[in-house]
């Protein structure tokens, strides 16, 4: 009975699951964007202007604000609605932001609070000291009408002026659009309504001209430096070449840049390998043009375009989906200009492209481009590397691709087929096999904890845009933990219980590596760690596979040589003697081992491209 449990155990089909696991995991990867504009807003309160690096229109707002009352006691509720002019037509807006102001000092904080009637469509923003003195929106969906409640303050101006900040889209919009007054009652001498925004935007503007050719990578590390990636590669003769320059002039710095982007093209500097707080320059196409602006990055948030003109002499192209932008800038400009960096320092380069809509920059395609030191930008002239992924996370990937990939099928392969291969031979104490597999085994729960703890360190905490990456390898790693202790545990090889522990460790054992092979398909299209497809994901399931027939190769001989081997063993010993079962057990180990080689051979040659792909990223 024990014999029976034992040998239904190995014959669950563990390696057939991992050739089912490519086959749908190659081809359900896919990939996702995020984008901004959720309506936080909280920077404009002051002067309500959006930062989109565009004037506010000149004509007519098609837009009015109601009221249901004009006057009010302090704690009176009024309902405020902002909505569509009849005259109009199907004028709709996409973004707003609503604010109540003492009508006496217009450019004064909101007063008073709102609650909402369409939280589905708008959201309370805490502007100055009051917690719900703003609403603004939530989505960029089309609406033709949004109201609040506003509640009055305990102790009100004389009149209040509700006014709106509105966007019809991202390059048409209104700031100020002024409403009704409310006067408060009993009071005198409320001011009348204020009829024009006492706010003007102070929005960039650049004069653009267009590039009459490419830029070529001629005089990178002599006369300019140079970023680029592929390393090498020239965007006068190359499409998919992303490509910085900067040349150091008497007083500017003019800089070059090009790449294959939908929407745009970004470069920043920064003080360290992180997103955030960053001197950001943005070419953002706008249909048959493009946009050249300065931003800065605040933490990992969208940039918030400059107010100040820091650019000149701009310059741009478009040709075959490839963005090409050029400009100067000042090396060091006034202490009143916040947020840029002056030029004769040293920072690390990133270079980002994403989709664009309507002038609205979206979240990044492919991780960043990031220069491996930091230069100095009016230094001397240098070709400089760069790599879109993290040494940490190149370690996370080796590190789990050589413990799910290599040790463990080995693992698991001599404990399944070599057994009985050498009988005799043992090392400290314990048969060989067992030895080896113990060794493997371990090998793979150290890779495996190593290469667990790496994102995080990186990441410093869990990374919500890697989908459901994190969470298989979560899964991945306690199973790597259950193992061995239920190893430990084991009973005895003769005890009656010792099936279950067969089949739980088989079992686990299966689903972990199943899980993992599942993690490392989605790691490898992860922005983190973006390796180049579709070949990388091939080479990638031509290891599992490789894997997989090995396994299958070996169980159908070893089922044939169960079946078969005992009529020749009786056959061969009625006429040879007992030499020739000994024989023939030589032949079966020899060519156990012979797989065992070519299966390392083939296994180590995936490994390899796998691994010189990730340190070429």
């Amino acid at each position: 009975m024990k014999r029976l449990n034992n040998e239904t155990a190995q014959q669950m089909p563990g390696p057939h699951l991992l050739l089912v696991v490519v086959v749908v995991v190659a081809g359900c990867l896919i990939k996702t964007a995020s984008g901004f504009a959720n309506g936080k807003v909280s920077q404009a309160c002051g002067n309500m202007i959006p930062q989109h690096g565009h004037d506010s229109s000149s004509k007519p707002a098609p837009y009015n604000i109601t009221l249901d009352k004009h006057t009010f006691s302090p704690g009176d509720h009024i309902t405020v609605t902002l909505l569509v002019a009849p005259t109009s037509g199907s004028i709709s807006f996409k973004g707003f932001l609503i604010e109540a102001r003492d009508a006496g000092n217009p450019d004064g904080p909101a007063v008073g609070s709102f609650s909402l009637l369409n939280p589905s469509e708008s959201q309370l923003l805490h502007c100055g000291h009051t917690q719900g003195s703003a609403v603004s929106h939530t989505s960029k969906s089309k609406k033709t009408e949004i109201q609040a409640v506003w509640e009055a303050p305990k102790n009100p101006p004389a009149g209040v002026q509700f006014m709106a900040t509105v966007v019809q889209k991202y390059k048409v919009y209104w700031v100020q659009i002024p409403g009704p007054v409310v006067s408060l009652n009993g009071a005198t001498g409320v001011p009348p309504p204020n009829p024009t925004p006492t706010t003007t935007t102070a929005a960039v503007t650049t004069t653009l001209s267009a590039l009459t050719r490419p830029f070529s990578s001629e005089g990178c590390g002599r006369s300019k430096s140079c970023l680029r990636d592929p390393v090498g590669c020239d965007p006068g003769r190359d499409p998919l070449c992303f490509f910085l320059s900067f040349t150091p002039e008497e007083r500017t710095v003019l800089f070059e840049l090009s790449g294959p982007a939908d929407g745009y093209l970004s470069f920043a500097l920064s003080l360290d390998k992180w997103m955030g707080n960053d001197d950001v320059y943005l070419c953002v196409r706008d249909g048959d043009s493009v946009d050249i602006n300065a931003a800065y990055a605040s933490g990992r948030t969208h940039p918030e375009l400059a107010s100040e003109n820091v650019l000149s002499d701009t310059a741009w192209r478009l040709a075959d989906g490839v963005i090409q932008c050029r400009f100067r800038r000042d090396i060091l400009l006034p202490r009143q200009i916040e947020s840029r960096f002056n030029l004769d320092q040293s920072y690390f380069l990133f270079i980002a492209h994403g989709r664009a809509e309507d002038g609205v920059i979206y979240r990044h395609d492919r991780q960043p481009l990031i220069s491996t030191h930091q230069t100095v930008i009016t230094g001397p002239p240098e070709n400089l590397a760069g790599s879109r992924s993290s040494l940490l996370i190149k370690f996370h990937g080796v590190f789990m691709l050589v413990a799910w990939m290599t040790t463990v099928t080995t693992g698991v392969i001599i404990a399944r087929y070599f057994k009985h291969d050498w009988p005799e031979t043992r090392l400290f104490g314990r048969r060989l096999w067992f030895q080896v597999h113990r060794v493997l085994m371990t090998l793979t729960v150290l890779l495996t904890c190593v290469g667990f703890s790496l994102p995080f360190i990186y990441r410093g905490g869990w990374s919500r845009h890697a989908g459901s990456h994190p969470y298989l390898g979560c899964t991945v790693m306690a199973l790597s933990f259950i193992q061995p202790i239920m190893a430990l545990l084991r009973p005895a090889t003769d005890s009656s219980r010792r099936y279950i522990f067969n089949w739980m460790h088989l079992g686990t054992g299966t689903i972990a590596r199943v899980l993992a092979v599942v993690a490392i398909f989605l790691g490898i299209q992860q922005q983190a760690l973006l390796l180049p497809g579709p070949w990388s994901t091939g080479v990638l399931a031509g290891c599992v596979v490789w894997g997989v027939l090995v396994d299958l190769l070996l169980e159908f001989h070893s089922k044939v040589v169960i079946v078969t081997g005992r009529t020749l063993a009786e056959d061969e010993e009625k006429i040879l003697g007992t030499h020739s079962d000994s024989e023939r057990q030589r032949k079966v180990s020899r060519f156990k081992k012979i797989v065992l080689a070519v299966f390392l051979v083939g296994n180590v040659g995936f490994l390899s491209v796998l691994l010189n792909t990730i340190r070429n990223v």
